[in-house]
């Protein structure tokens, strides 16, 4: 059921400076306007509640306004309560017709001064509504006005009520009746009446005057005063049709796609060829969330294959805080083919976008769209298709007509990559000390020093007697209570202590470098890793110390760690080094911080492809986390991200040399026309640039002529048969394998190729897929190239150079030989004598000293093992004399694999061999102390270690092996660090 109240006025009011009413049924709110300097306030409002139990009540609330004092946290206009009406359910449903005509209700209050309310009420079924016939008899009724407490007796009061109620009774009917049009045949001039002359001549006088329909810029600042307006809305599933930056603000922006009789929608109309345009106007809706509601209808333009249809659109405003707006769009088109079974919804979202460089104020608007059926259906694939391909082309030109009105803002404009990462790092500060030291530890530990310090006040300024066993500048506790509070005083103290001795060494740690720097030339990415939100674990009761790992192209990025919070904030900017060409995907994942090489806890994990983000969206980017902890606890990463050449046109001409040889062929940059037209087509952004084409037919149930595109990053085809264009792209890094099969008589006797996805690649383009294999791999058939050859040769050669190891290229490079800088870059450790050392392995082994030195020779044997063992780009120094003439010298350098530590980082070691002492029997004793580089907390600690090896016979000797931490810097993981290293290093050896 829906229960319609219709607040008509106030009575014997008191409340001369301003007054509001909150209306209550059940769980569903609203409230009326603010009427300030009346001394009968009317407010002449309607609202309408779902009421689903008549043991309900319909509570009315009476506040005075008071603009002095400030409002709440959860609500909007300040105010004191000054009473309540409470009207039950079933009192209406027993009326007549389930209505209430306009009764008077004593406001309830501590000092009943006379304060009333005029109300009237209706409840209608479900499905049913109150026609605006019903609402006039009901507002111009003649039942005498019940009181709720204290009613009006005798004809004389009801005669000097109903001269003041009439007028305004038939004003709102009035208004009724303009909303609510009645049929010609339906309205008689005559229809109102009135048991008094004097009444009804009143009312047809005062008939005249009707309320004037509010403004569309009303009814928005109306709405932007609604304190119960929703969050900002996702967007919708299907997809975004337009996201783009214009030069404006977003009231401007509102006002002309939204506003009455709109220039823009009307130019858009004629665009398409639509007709029949009607909108109605916008009303305001006081349901359990006050709203913006309008329809509009039009006939659509036919088409090739679809004849001209009337479509009806809904449009609700789901947000308007005057710098946000959000408008759900509703658009049904019945007679359209399966048009009965199907909804499109949109969603327009105009967001403040970030200030230009030249300073000017952007807005950025975000169509997205989804598609609900309401039965199933075996032509939803079509469907969707068709719906996804015409509204792309219609929102293509809307946002070029949009483009007429407000200019787009540049690349450059909206990126201001220098202003937005000279602000990281400088955010915050002030909020991480607050969390930091806003604990129980910290606060009680000062409250105890204050108590303490103001009790030695007191006790100088107002001495009492000394006892015998105190001397001069002793003071011994004069009770238990003193010495427990003593106690605790020092326990306390010395927590905070090493918590502010902790806080300062990680300020300290971080720098005046907030991040990575990138080193070459050519593509530049640059991460501004800012904060996360909404942090889970396993234990709820686990304090987090979390850090990201960024990966782009083989290159790994890691973050500082962040302790005890589940709210942590970087403010780190971390580059990658150049890279020949643009990257295709950032993958992200945040993890818990267990130790150098425990396995760490996953806490989310993202990947982020460049082709299906702008630039504005990247430059302010808050990333929703994937895994089961991270989508339950809806965990997010805010990132900027900006990619960057440095070198400009050589960059892409460096590459497309380098490529030649592997193709071996010429290849020439593409025309900027040519270029710009492919990005057009795909939907990419401004650095993707053409390699090459080839004109070829896709394999599916029928033969498809088209084109086939290759770029630095993605693989495209793109068909246009008779109107009906069928596009689709997958990356490089998408590519599993890519197969020749020989002719046969479907292909006209022309080769396939065949190309395999990786399993859960590529699903945006399984719609030009001929197969899914068992696996899950979806495989595309191209065949009748004119020169297979080229074109084979051409993809098989992007896709090597795309998936090849980063680093094995830069090996290539080199000849595979790190150079001497290196090993020289880092400095040199010094082996500490007096660091405490434990015994990790011991054993006879069968083979003498010399067979055994040689894994310490730098031999092939030596870098077998280590690479073996975990160990990427081993090299070593011969050994060197140093110190003593027995003494010997040599450094190793060598990156651990992922498998080793999820951070990698590189090593660097310095080794000194010594013979043992004389008097021992034959034998050596090696040294060594492992330096750590980019991994958390590398400046900490080193790691020491000691081999010695004792011949016990000719064929057998004696091993040993001993390890111990140098702490050059405390910090809380001590612990936890020392068991990770040792604890590996021990199985390793």
């Amino acid at each position: 059921m829906r229960l319609n109240v219709y607040l008509i006025e106030g009575r014997e009011w008191t409340l001369k400076e301003g007054s509001y009413v909150k209306l209550k049924v059940g769980r569903c709110k609203s409230r009326s306007r603010v009427l300030k300097g009346t001394e009968n306030p009317i407010w002449n409002e309607e609202f309408s509640f779902r009421a689903t139990d008549l043991d309900d009540e319909l509570v009315v609330s009476v506040y005075e306004y008071d603009d002095q004092q400030e409002a709440g946290l959860f609500s909007v206009y300040a105010g004191k309560f000054v009473g309540r009406v409470k009207i039950p359910l079933w009192s209406v449903a027993t009326e007549e017709n389930q209505s209430l005509p306009p009764t008077c209700f004593s406001v309830e209050r501590p000092k009943n001064d006379g304060c009333k309310l005029l109300i009237a009420l209706s409840l209608h079924g479900k499905g049913q509504d109150a026609s605006s016939s019903e609402k006039s008899k009901l507002l111009n009724s003649d039942a005498e006005f019940a009181f709720s407490h204290d009613a009006y007796r005798g004809p004389s009061s009801f005669s000097k009520m109903a001269l003041e109620v009439k007028p305004m009774m038939k004003t709102i009917a009035g208004h009724f009746e303009r909303l609510f049009p009645k049929k010609e045949d339906e309205v008689s001039a005559g229809n109102v009446s009135s048991p008094e002359p004097s009444v009804s001549t009143y009312v047809e006088e005062s008939s005249e005057e009707t309320p004037t329909q509010p403004s569309f810029q009303e009814l928005i600042q109306r709405l932007q005063s609604n304190g119960e307006m929703q969050a900002s809305p996702e967007n919708l599933q299907n997809g975004i049709l337009l996201d783009e930056v214009f030069v404006g603000s977003s009231h401007d922006l509102n006002m002309a796609i939204f506003s009455p009789d709109s220039e823009l929608v009307k130019s858009f109309g004629e665009l398409q060829g639509t007709t029949e345009y009607k909108e109605e106007p916008w009303k305001w809706k006081s349901d359990c969330i006050p709203s913006l509601r309008r329809v509009v209808s039009y006939t659509k333009a036919a088409t090739k294959l679809v004849k001209s249809v009337k479509a009806t659109e809904e449009q609700v405003y789901v947000k308007a805080d005057g710098k946000e707006y959000a408008v759900l769009v509703d658009v049904s088109i019945p007679d359209a083919p399966y048009g009965n079974i199907f909804k499109v919804e949109l969603l327009y979202k105009i967001m403040p976008g970030m200030e230009s460089s030249t300073g000017e104020e952007t807005t950025r608007l975000v169509i997205s769209w989804a598609i609900n059926f309401s039965q199933n259906t075996m032509v939803r694939g079509m469907i969707e298709g068709g719906a996804r391909k015409g509204m792309k082309e219609n929102f293509e030109q809307f946002g070029n007509l949009l483009s007429q009105k407000f200019r787009k803002a540049g690349a450059a404009e909206i990126s201001g990559k220098d202003q937005i990462l000279a602000t990281v790092g400088t955010q915050n500060r002030s909020l991480s000390l607050v969390r930091y030291f806003w604990n129980f530890t910290f606060v009680s530990t000062m409250l105890m020093l204050i108590y303490t310090c103001l009790h030695i006040f007191f006790s100088v300024t107002y001495p009492s007697k000394k006892w015998r066993f105190e001397f001069e500048g002793i003071d011994l506790p004069d009770s238990l209570g003193e010495l427990i509070t003593g106690g605790l005083l020092a326990i306390q103290m010395e927590r905070v202590y090493e918590m502010v001795s902790h806080f300062i060494a990680a300020r300290l740690r971080r720098g005046s470098d907030p991040g990575v720097r990138a080193q070459g030339e050519g593509w530049i990415l640059t991460v501004a890793l800012i904060e996360a939100s909404d942090l889970a674990s396993n234990d709820p009761k686990e304090t987090l110390d979390p850090f990201v790992m960024l990966t782009c192209n083989g290159q790994t990025r890691t973050s500082s760690v962040k302790l005890q919070t589940d709210e942590p904030q970087w403010d780190e900017i971390l580059e990658f080094d150049a890279l020949e060409e643009p990257p295709s995907v950032l993958e992200v994942a945040v993890f818990n911080f267990e130790g150098l090489f425990d396995q760490a806890s996953s806490l989310g994990y993202a990947e982020i492809n460049f082709l299906k983000h702008s630039a504005a969206q990247l430059a302010d980017i808050w990333v929703p986390l994937e895994g089961k902890l991270a989508q339950t606890s809806r965990s997010k990463l805010r990132l900027r991200i900006f990619l960057d050449n440095n070198n400009g046109v050589d960059t892409i001409r460096d590459y497309l040399s380098n490529l030649e040889k592997e193709v071996g062929k010429k290849l020439n940059l593409r025309s900027p026309h040519r270029t710009s037209t492919f990005q057009k087509i795909f939907s990419l952004p401004p650095e993707e640039f053409l390699i090459s084409d080839f004109s070829c037919s896709l394999k599916r149930k029928m033969p498809l002529q088209g084109r086939l595109f290759l770029s630095a990053r993605i693989v495209g085809f793109y068909a246009n048969l008779f109107g009906h264009k069928t596009i689709f792209f997958f990356l490089w890094e998408d590519i599993a394998d890519i197969q020749i099969l020989p002719p046969s008589i479907s292909t006209v006797g022309s080769p396939i190729l065949v190309i395999v996805l990786h399993k859960g690649r590529g699903l945006d383009a399984r719609h030009g897929a001929k197969a899914l294999d068992d696996e899950g791999r979806l495989h595309f058939y191209f065949h009748s190239f004119v020169s297979l050859n080229a074109a084979s040769r051409t993809i098989t050669a992007l896709w090597r150079t795309r998936t090849s190891d980063p680093a094995q290229k830069m090996d290539d490079d080199s000849g595979g030989k790190p150079t001497q800088c290196q090993l020289g870059e880092k400095g040199a450790a010094i082996v500490v004598e007096n660091v405490e050392m434990s015994k990790v392995y011991s054993s006879q082994l069968p083979t003498n000293i010399a067979s055994l030195m040689k894994m310490f020779d730098g031999g092939e044997f030596e870098a077998t093992l280590m690479r073996r063992s975990g160990c990427h780009d081993y090299v070593s120094t011969p050994w060197e004399r140093a110190g003593p003439a027995e003494e010997l010298e040599r450094r190793l350098c060598y990156r651990f694999s992922r498998r080793v530590s999820i951070f990698g980082g590189e090593v660097t070691c310095t080794q000194r061999k010594s013979p043992l002492l004389p008097e021992s029997s034959a034998g050596w004793s090696i040294h060594e102390v492992m330096t750590f580089h980019d991994i958390p907390f590398a400046d900490n600690f080193r790691v020491q270690f000691r081999y010695r090896m004792e011949e016990s016979s000719e064929d057998r000797c004696k091993f040993e092996a001993y390890i111990g931490m140098v702490w050059l810097r405390r910090n809380k993981f001590e612990p936890r660090i020392t068991k990770s290293v040792v604890g590996k290093f021990s199985r390793r050896i």
